[in-house]
């Protein structure tokens, strides 16, 4: 894949355009900042060496001086010993003051003084200090020398021993060493000023030879890069780079910027092998991960054993075949009652279990934190809020800290899976808006895409959640946040302007949150092509003879289906009163026309759930008092799961399905009965107000909240001619094939290759930026 030169100067700023890197903004030109910033370093150490020197140069000084002195001292006991002897022993007095005199006349001497046994003080100058004893001085048979204090001074006493006649004793002179302090301050003075003096022009040529290198490197890193972009040969363009040209090629070889072919999302062969392709092509060795709170293998234990179920799921049917095309990993709440005993201790067991191909990763939930973090904060709070339902939503914070906590131990499990410090990690509805955020902070480098199954509602209507601003945050730590449509989309950059400090790109559809960009993506979600669960099936008028024969309804009657949980979201009440509403206005379709609601229990433990299914039940029954004519019953209620084999065979039996959600983020229902109709017959009524609507324009638009012209709808399905069913269905079908659930998960998984090909390319030209001031 080849990325244009504007994608290079638009994103590396810094090696584009003009070579020259005085192009800076005002005030932060690299020179300065690389001269401040060696400087700054250089003057630091010259601190630390000066403070660690000194003192050994101060003890150097002061050895110096001493030697001085004691140098000094021999030479004037050498001039004056003959003469003093002689002064000795003639007992002049006067003649040793005078001589005494002289002497003290040089500046380092502070005195002289002749001390005759035991330590008596004879003769001595004027200067001489009073506290001075000879016992203070040390005495011996050759020249000593000792260290004095008198009054915060230092001195030091040379004694010289002499013999006269009878008289022995010692000639001390005493010198004031004040002058080597001062020397020694000078010193230090010196070894500072030249200290710094070499280190500043040191750091000065050593500034300027980084810079030309730096400037080399990136002149060659901005080439090199848009040599890729053009695709041209990058051995010369970055032999130039020198020990970091190889580096360099390494890195734009694993990107394959100059040789791998662009994937065209629109192709209309999206299938597991395209994935496969993507994954090898544009994310070879990236780890992916999946996300969700339903798994997509279920074990139950029986009273036969234990049993496999594959949950009747929009989001499994979507992600299962994703997931095993790219042999991942899939962490999900392990619901069911066998999963302990099937998985291994770590909660992992292979699937599917026929052919394995990936990795499946249990979570234990137990039955109170399943009841605060799934019932009350999921499905009792965002779930009606988002859809928008006219069912109040419930908050309690108990239910928060719990959602809280399990998002907290998937975010640790996603840790615990990941075999590389960037998985790519798809994070599934609403169950874990604040994972996201949760694996950034451990997974700084992760590429995290966070699809939100379910609506966005306007930021009016979210605000009366008490966490919003938890919420969105939490779905920022994604790299990418994706909807079903561009509405929902719109819905959720107009919440975060409204309700965090961000910086919002419309142009680019992004956010952008202390620093991190989050775009935001519509990804219509789909499913698979040609679906799993009609291979096998039989030709569509076996299905009809059979589906007719096993719920006893004649042969000739015309059967409409509605397929889907028990949930207040998908209309399943107004649907049953367009029922009515058609056999009121038209009784001629009495014991003609049967409809057939199957609906698996969902939820019962929320009042909301267990009462919807009572009242389904009740007015069923009403509408069949009211409207059955000759044993049949215009209403069939059939509650319990149904396997998507089944499912299939109802689609194929029925002239009609009715998908009337009263808001649906997509509802993959409507694209399954379109899959499963190769007999290019059949009519699909679809409500307005299903993200479907938006790519199926050929079916039936009906207002759920209007039963009457639903009816109106329903008529005209059961009426209209095979010529136009046959066109409405195969415009449908192309689409679908086209716009599977490969090409939902590759949409996102090509997204995801960009974003790692942009991250690296900015780390590579960020790291020898760094590089280029920092080892010069």
């Amino acid at each position: 894949m080849r990325w244009p030169t504007s994608f290079l100067t638009r994103n590396l700023p810094i090696i584009g355009g003009d070579h020259s890197l005085s192009r800076f903004p005002q005030g932060r030109n690299p020179t300065v900042r690389m001269f401040a910033r060696y400087a700054g370093s250089a003057l630091v150490a010259t601190v630390l060496i000066v403070l660690a020197l000194a003192p050994y140069a101060s003890s150097l000084v002061e050895q110096w001086s001493r030697h001085d002195v004691e140098l000094r001292s021999r030479l004037i006991f050498n001039s004056v010993r003959h003469s003093l002897t002689e002064l000795l022993a003639a007992n002049d007095k006067a003649g040793i003051e005078d001589l005494f005199a002289r002497v003290e006349n040089d500046d380092r001497v502070l005195g002289l003084g002749f001390c005759v046994d035991p330590g008596v003080l004879r003769f001595q100058t004027k200067l001489l200090p009073s506290t001075f004893s000879c016992k203070k001085a040390a005495r011996s048979e050759t020249a000593s020398f000792s260290s004095l204090t008198d009054e915060g001074a230092h001195l030091i006493a040379a004694t010289f021993p002499i013999a006269v006649r009878n008289t022995k004793g010692h000639l001390v002179i005493l010198h004031d060493l004040s002058f080597a302090t001062k020397r020694s301050a000078e010193a230090r003075t010196f070894l500072t000023a030249a200290l710094v003096g070499i280190v500043l022009v040191a750091t000065l040529l050593a500034t300027l030879a980084a810079l030309a290198v730096v400037k080399r490197w990136m002149i060659g890193l901005r080439e090199s890069l848009s040599s890729a972009a053009l695709g041209r040969n990058l051995e010369e363009m970055t032999s130039r780079l020198g020990p970091i040209g190889e580096e360099l090629r390494l890195a734009l070889r694993k990107m394959d910027l100059n040789r791998v072919a662009p994937v065209d999302t629109e192709r209309t062969d999206w299938t597991a092998e395209t994935i496969r392709e993507v994954m090898n092509g544009e994310l070879a060795n990236a780890q992916v991960i999946v996300v969700s709170n339903r798994e997509p293998y279920i074990h139950n234990r029986e009273a036969d054993g234990i049993k496999l179920q594959i949950p009747a799921s929009g989001l499994v049917s979507a992600l299962e075949p994703v997931t095993r095309a790219c042999g991942g990993t899939w962490i999900a709440h392990g619901s069911g009652s066998a999963d302990h005993e099937t998985a291994d201790s770590q909660g992992r067991i292979r699937v599917p279990p026929d052919n394995p191909g990936y990795t499946l990763r249990r979570v234990w939930i137990s039955e109170q934190e399943q009841e605060g973090y799934y019932y009350s904060l999921a499905n009792e709070g965002l779930w009606p809020l988002c859809h928008i339902a006219f069912v109040r939503p419930t908050f309690r914070a108990a239910d928060w800290d719990t959602y809280r906590a399990i998002n907290e131990r998937f975010a640790k499990a996603v840790v615990d899976e990941a075999t590389t410090d960037s998985p790519i990690v798809l994070v599934q509805d609403y169950h874990f808006a604040l994972l996201p955020r949760m694996v950034r902070e451990r997974l700084p480098k992760a590429t995290i895409i966070t699809f939100w199954h379910i609506p966005w509602p306007n930021s009016e209507t979210f605000s009366i959640f008490p966490w919003k601003e938890e919420i969105v945050q939490g779905l920022l730590g994604s790299s990418i946040v994706g909807f079903h449509t561009q509405f929902h989309c719109n819905n959720f950059i107009e919440t975060a302007d409204r309700f965090i400090e961000s910086r919002i790109d419309r142009e680019h559809a992004s956010i952008t949150l202390s620093g991190r960009e989050t775009f935001i993506r519509p990804y219509p979600i789909s499913i698979e092509w040609p679906p799993a669960a009609l291979g096998g099936q039989k030709p569509v008028a076996e299905c009809r003879s059979a589906v007719r024969e096993r719920l006893g309804i004649p042969a000739e009657t015309h059967l409409a289906v509605g397929i889907e949980r028990f949930d207040y979201t998908k209309g399943i009440l107004d649907r049953m009163l367009a029922i009515d509403a058609l056999l009121t206005a038209h009784p001629e379709w009495k014991g003609r026309f049967v409809f057939v609601q199957a609906a698996a229990p969902t939820r019962s433990k929320l009042p909301a759930y267990a009462a919807l299914q009572a009242e389904a039940q009740r007015l069923a029954a009403e509408i069949n008092d009211r409207h059955g004519v000759n044993g049949v019953a215009p209403v069939r209620l059939v509650i319990r799961h149904h396997d998507p084999t089944e499912v299939f065979e109802l689609f194929r039996a029925a002239d009609v399905c009715i998908v009337s959600s009263l808001h649906d983020g997509m509802n993959l229902v409507a694209k399954e009965f379109v899959a499963s109709r190769d007999d290019e017959q059949g009519v699909l009524a679809l409500s307005t107000f299903a993200g479907a609507s938006r790519e199926l324009s050929e079916a039936l638009m009906v207002n759920p909240y209007d039963p009457h012209s639903m009816a109106v709808a329903i008529e005209r399905a059961l009426t209209m001619p095979r010529a136009e069913q046959r066109e409405r269905m195969r415009l449908m079908r192309d689409l679908i094939r086209s716009r599977n659930v490969y090409r939902w998960a590759g949409q996102m998984l090509l997204d995801a290759s960009r974003l790692r090909k942009k991250q690296y390319v900015l780390e590579i030209a960020a790291l020898h930026q760094k590089g280029g001031k920092g080892r010069s």
